[in-house]
């Protein structure tokens, strides 16, 4: 059974174990007229969007900055977590309880990575 064998290719690879659920998504989507990779290739960009905007919109961070910093990873081939190109994508803060929004901020900005982390090892090498 050629799912079968899908399965056991992902699943003894490290890279293809992150990558598992959208092979399997757009599995379920072939059929005899798709043309395999031109619609793989929309799949993987409409699919992409999705996951980008909804961290966007959870984490209230900085579209276009985010974005940006995204391409970069891809390009770069690593996501870069320190310096100026991670902080400007964070939502802007009040100031007023410095101490407090500091321990805040590092607890959300290691949430942020970690999502981030998984978006990328999701899309990396397939984008």
């Amino acid at each position: 059974d050629i799912l079968t064998t899908i399965d056991k290719a992902i699943n003894s690879s490290i890279e293809l174990r992150s990558k598992k659920e959208l092979i399997e998504r757009f599995i379920e989507q072939v059929n005899v007229s798709t043309k395999v990779d031109e619609d793989w290739r929309k799949f993987l960009d409409e699919r992409k969007e999705e996951d980008i905007s909804a961290i966007i919109e959870e984490e209230k961070l900085k579209p276009e900055e985010t974005r940006r910093f995204i391409d970069n990873a891809f390009r770069d081939g690593m996501l870069k977590t320190t310096g100026t190109a991670f902080d400007k994508i964070m939502p802007s803060v009040s100031r007023f309880k410095k101490h407090q929004l500091d321990v805040d901020r590092a607890a959300k900005k290691k949430e942020i990575i970690e999502k981030l982390k998984i978006f990328f090892e999701k899309y990396f090498g397939l984008v």
